[in-house]
């Protein structure tokens, strides 16, 4: 699910994937057209009208399209000393 092979990557993929799962799925479908339509309108729901507290409670296509910098209001968990140790161990 990464493209540099980065452990920390997958975390964000897993993150979005369980909010898409928890907050706007159900939990089966009919049918695989219905779930292809559920997630495609769940992942518009996500980019289009859910606000995300990590940029400013705005939703990502109005970050995306807004200028200059966002607030940073996420937390790194790694140091960089654990970077650097990452990256020699890979």
């Amino acid at each position: 699910m990464t493209q540099n092979g980065d452990p920390r990557e997958n975390a964000i993929a897993e993150r979005v994937n369980g909010l898409l799962k928890d907050e706007l799925l159900a939990k089966s479908y009919l049918n695989y057209k219905e779930a292809v339509r559920s997630v495609s309108i769940a992942v518009s729901i996500y980019n289009h009208q859910r606000p995300h507290g990590s940029i400013d409670y705005l939703t990502p296509i109005e970050a995306h399209f807004r200028s200059g910098k966002l607030k940073r209001r996420w937390k790194n968990y790694y140091s960089k000393k654990k970077d650097m140790e990452l990256e020699v161990a890979f």
